[in-house]
Order: C-alpha cells, then structure tokens, then sequence
C-alpha cells in the first residue's frame, strides 16, 4: 500500500489532532490538559504498562503511566505482549488513605449540603479509581502472548479498554480536582473496597469478568446517574454537574465496550449471549440485580432488557 510523504509539519499536525481526539484535553482539569510526560522507564509492552499502571500506589504517578501508556499504545508504539508470565497483582497499589470499611459503615448525606456533596464525590471518585485499575487489569490479565491464536483477542479489543481506562482516569483527576475546590481532597473520607472484590473472582475467565465489571457494575451508573445529575443540578453546584455529564456519557461507551466483547466471545464459544449472561451473574455476582433501570441507555449501549430483567430482584 503506498503512503503518502508528509512534511514535519503535517506529521505534528497529524499526531496533535490524533492526541486531541483520545485526550479531548479541554475536558480534563487545568494541569492535565496537555501531552503526557515521558516515563522515566517506559514500559516495553501494553501489557508490562497496565501493570505498571496497576502497582503504582502514587496516584498522579498512575494518572500519569496511564495517560503515557495510552498515547504510547494509540501511537503505535507498544505492541500487546511481553512480560511473558508476568500476572497483574493480587490488589492494585494504594496510597494509605482512604481507610476502607465495610459498606454499612459509610454515613450517608444529603447533597443538598456542601459536606454531602464532598461526600458523593468523593465515593464516586473513589469508584472511579477503582474502575482505572479494572481496566487495565483486563488488560494485563488476558494480553497473554502464549495464548492459542484462537484464544486470542484483537488489537480492537485492546484499543476498548485502553480507551476506558483513560477516561476513567480522567473522571477520577476531575472529581479529585473537585474535591480541592470544596476544601477536601480525595482519601479523606472512608470508602469501601466492594468494586475491586467484586470482580476478583472472575480473574481466569474473560467473559466473566466482562459480565461482571462492564455489564454489570457499570451498567449500574448508567441507571443512577442521571438522578444524581439532576438533584447536583437542583443544588446548583455547575462545576460538579459538568463533571457527571462527561462521566455519563463516557461510561455509556465503556458498556458498549464489554456488552461488544461480551458477544463476541459468546458467539466464538458457540453460547447465546443473554442466556450465557445469566447464568456467569447468578455464578459470580453476589445478590439480585436492583431497578429502576435505565433501559434507553442501556439498549444504545447493546445491553437489552432480555440480558437482566429476569435477574431483577422485581422479578424474583
């Protein structure tokens, strides 16, 4: 195939409009909205950065080696593999705040007070930092270059979750930055650590882990943002409500994301996706699935009532 000669300057042009497309730099907050910094060990494959990116307890460091490592990748300058036998960790890496407690021991508040809202963003935040290191560990835990190539998944699949864990990265800089400007910062309220558990289970099998994580646990913010944005909206907090419409409409694409992938590897295996759904839930989803749904937003996403309506607890 020819390719066309470009001159320096159009190359710069290129990869600058290339970068605003992945980055959309004028949504994140002011100190990122730039090109990442170069590493100073840079990861020698997609799958040795979303280690990296996972064992990082620093969280401007895992901001930053996940904005380096999506740029990399989109660049064309890592390939899948490497770091044959390496496995993501057990638990990704942590600063020592926030404390963790069991879910019950949260309090719960009012957003129509300034402490209730730092309160919501800062679970949200939390949620979303935790999403980061769920999507790379997808990807560190199935880039497995020895896998049979019929095991294997396409460099699209990849390019999903590399996607998702840039903006999740960018949700939780934003609601980070947020919660400077209200007079907290993130870690100084409890939090729990369910999200992370909740998909552990999964960890040797693909399509559970995309029933689980995508399908259903952020499938979930799909049914309650929308009610959280118009009460911030009702309070009159602009800056926070900007902040969950980007949420909203990303985390709409991160389910069409695993409900894509999902399909596709019931399809390989010969499975009906809804059926196959179903019953990975039931095996390694803890309790009944809770309405209302937001069906619209879940059918644009590819996710249709037949997948989780007969897992409702409305309709057990």
């Amino acid at each position: 195939m020819r390719q066309r000669i470009t001159s320096d300057n159009e190359s710069s042009f290129s990869a600058s409009a290339a970068a605003e497309q992945l980055f959309k730099f004028h949504e994140w907050s002011e100190p990122l909205r730039c090109l990442p910094v170069g590493l100073a060990e840079p990861p020698g494959s997609l799958k040795e950065g979303a280690i990296a990116a996972l064992q990082a307890e620093n969280l401007d460091q895992k901001v930053e080696i996940t904005r380096q490592v999506a740029f990399q990748w989109w660049n064309g300058v890592l390939g899948v593999g490497g770091a044959v036998g390496a496995r993501p960790p057990d638990r990704p890496g942590r600063p020592l705040e926030p404390r963790l407690v069991a879910p019950r021991n949260l309090k719960k508040r009012s957003i129509r007070s300034q402490r209730g809202r730092i309160a919501l963003l800062h679970a949200i935040a939390h949620i979303e930092l935790n999403a980061i290191d769920l999507a790379w560990d997808i990807v560190a835990r199935f880039a497995d270059p020895r896998a049979k190539s019929d095991h294997r998944m396409p460099r699209s699949f990849f390019d999903g979750w590399v996607r998702v864990a840039l903006e999740e990265a960018k949700h939780f800089s934003l609601l980070r930055q947020r919660l400077i400007e209200l007079g907290s910062h993130y870690g100084a309220l409890d939090a729990h650590d369910g999200l992370w558990e909740a998909a552990q289970a999964t960890g040797h099998d693909l399509t559970a882990r995309l029933a689980i994580v995508p399908l259903i646990l952020e499938a979930r913010g799909l049914d309650i943002t929308p009610s959280l944005l118009r009460q911030i909206e009702a309070v009159e907090d602009p800056e926070s409500a900007a902040i969950f419409k980007i949420i909203y409409r990303d985390e709409l694409g991160h389910v069409a994301v695993g409900a894509k992938w999902f399909r596709y590897l019931c399809l390989r295996q010969g499975l009906e996706p809804a059926a196959s759904f179903q019953i990975l839930v039931r095996k390694y989803f803890r309790g009944p699935l809770k309405p209302p749904f937001n069906d619209f937003a879940r059918c644009r996403a590819g996710l249709t009532p037949g997948f989780y309506r007969a897992l409702s607890s409305a309709s057990q």
